[in-house]
C-alpha cells in the first residue's frame, strides 16, 4: 500500500518565473522585503500580491512547532523544490510515497490582465513539469489554468496533463465568478476528457473580498479562504454541476472536514424543498472528496461522509494552522480510525480522486 499526501505545496521562488517566454519577461514577478522585516512579498503586475517567504531558521521552526503542537519544519530547498532529491528524501523520512503539489502564491488572483495571467501560468506549469520529470512520478501536481483566457486555460490543462499533472487548481471564487458558473464549463469538460480532478484549494480570487477579510483579529484567513471553500462545496451541489458532468471529480483541500455535517444537513433540506432527490451518500454520489485533519472527529465524520471520499494532506512547505507534515503518520498512530479506513484515506481515496 502506498501513502499519498493529497495536499502538499511548492513555495514559489525567483526560479519559478525563469520558464517564461522571452516576450513575457516584462511580467516577471519580483520579491520585495520591507526594511527590517523577516517577511517578503510578491510584486506582480504593479501590485503587492501576497506573501512570498519568511526567513525561518531551524530554531524558529522548532519554536513554531512547539507552540502548534505539531511538526512544521521543512528544508528550504525542499519546499521550494530547488533540489528534488532533497524533497524525495524528506518524503521517505516522513513515510510518504507520493505528494500532490499545490501552489502557494496562487491563493489569490495575481492579475486580471489575460496577457499577464497566461504568462505566469505557463511559467508555473513548466516549472512543475520540470519538477515532476525529476521525481520518478512521485511529485504529481495541480496545474494553473489562466481563467481570464479560457482557450489558453484549455491549452495549459492539456500540456500539464502530458507532464504529470493530475488536477486542475481552482480557487473557491475565480475572478468574481462562483465556480459553478457556466463560464468554467469548458474547463470541466477538458478535465473530464483527460481524467483529471478539479482541486478546489482554500483560496479566493476576489481582491476586494480579500482586502475586507484580511483583519487578523477578525478571523483573517478563516473567513476569506476556508469559509469560501465551504461555500463552493455547497454551491456545486445546489447548482447541479455534478449532474451536468457525471464523470467530474472535485476535491476540497485544506479546509478540514469538520464542516461536512452542517453543510450536508443544510443541503438535504434545500434539495428536498426543491423536489430534488437527496442521495444517501452525497459525497460518493457526486464524486466529491474532502481532506481531513488529524484533529477532526473522524469516527463521527465517517458516518456522514462514508469511507470512500475522505483524503488527507500535510500542507507540506507552509507554516500555518493547516500544516502537519507528519499528518499521515499521526493519523495511523492516533487510533481514530482502523487500518482499513486509514488505507482508504491515505491511498485508495486519493487514487480515486486523482486517478493515480
Amino acid at each position: 500500500m502506498a501513502t499519498i499526501d493529497s495536499d502538499a505545496h511548492v513555495v514559489e521562488s525567483a526560479h519559478t518565473w525563469e520558464y517564461m517566454d522571452p516576450a513575457d519577461r516584462e511580467f516577471r514577478p519580483t520579491i520585495v522585503r520591507p526594511e527590517g522585516s523577516s517577511l517578503a512579498y510578491w510584486f506582480i503586475d504593479g501590485k503587492i500580491r501576497g506573501f512570498a517567504r519568511a526567513v525561518m531558521t531551524a530554531e524558529s521552526f522548532a519554536a513554531l512547532s512547539a507552540r502548534a503542537g505539531r511538526r512544521m519544519d521543512t528544508p528550504e530547498e525542499a519546499r521550494e523544490v530547488e533540489n528534488v532529491g532533497v524533497r524525495l528524501h524528506h518524503m521517505d523520512e516522513l513515510g510518504i510515497d507520493v505528494q500532490v503539489l499545490y501552489p502557494t502564491v496562487y491563493i489569490e488572483q495575481l492579475s486580471d490582465r489575460p496577457q499577464v495571467d497566461v504568462a505566469l501560468a505557463k511559467s508555473y506549469n513548466r516549472w512543475l513539469a520540470d519538477i515532476w520529470s525529476q521525481s520518478n512520478n512521485r511529485l504529481r501536481w495541480a496545474c494553473i489554468a489562466p481563467h481570464t483566457d479560457i482557450d489558453a486555460a484549455l491549452q495549459q490543462i492539456t500540456y500539464s496533463r502530458a507532464h504529470g499533472a493530475c488536477a486542475v487548481y481552482m480557487r473557491s471564487i475565480e475572478n468574481g465568478r462562483m465556480i459553478h458558473d457556466p463560464y468554467f464549463y469548458p474547463i470541466y469538460e477538458r478535465a473530464v476528457d483527460l481524467d483529471m480532478a478539479i482541486g478546489v484549494h482554500i483560496a479566493n480570487g476576489v481582491p476586494s473580498m480579500i482586502d475586507l477579510l484580511s483583519n487578523c483579529e477578525g478571523g483573517g484567513t478563516f473567513w476569506k479562504f476556508r469559509l469560501a471553500s465551504v461555500g463552493a462545496f455547497h454551491s456545486i451541489v445546489m447548482s447541479g454541476l455534478m449532474d451536468r458532468f457525471p464523470k467530474l471529480r472535485v476535491g476540497f483541500l485544506e479546509a478540514s472536514a469538520g464542516w461536512l455535517p452542517y453543510v450536508m444537513t443544510d443541503l438535504r433540506r434545500r434539495l428536498a424543498a426543491r423536489g430534488r432527490t437527496v442521495p444517501e451518500n452525497m459525497l460518493k454520489e457526486y464524486r466529491l472528496y474532502v481532506s481531513c485533519q488529524t484533529d477532526d472527529d473522524l469516527p463521527y465524520l465517517v458516518k456522514w461522509a462514508g469511507e470512500d471520499n475522505l483524503v488527507i494532506g500535510t500542507d507540506y512547505g507552509h507554516n500555518d494552522q493547516s500544516t502537519e507534515i507528519e499528518a499521515l503518520r499521526n493519523l495511523r498512530t492516533s487510533g481514530l480510525v482502523d487500518e482499513r479506513i486509514y488505507a482508504k484515506i491515505t491511498n485508495d481515496n486519493a487514487r480515486a480522486l486523482y486517478a493515480l
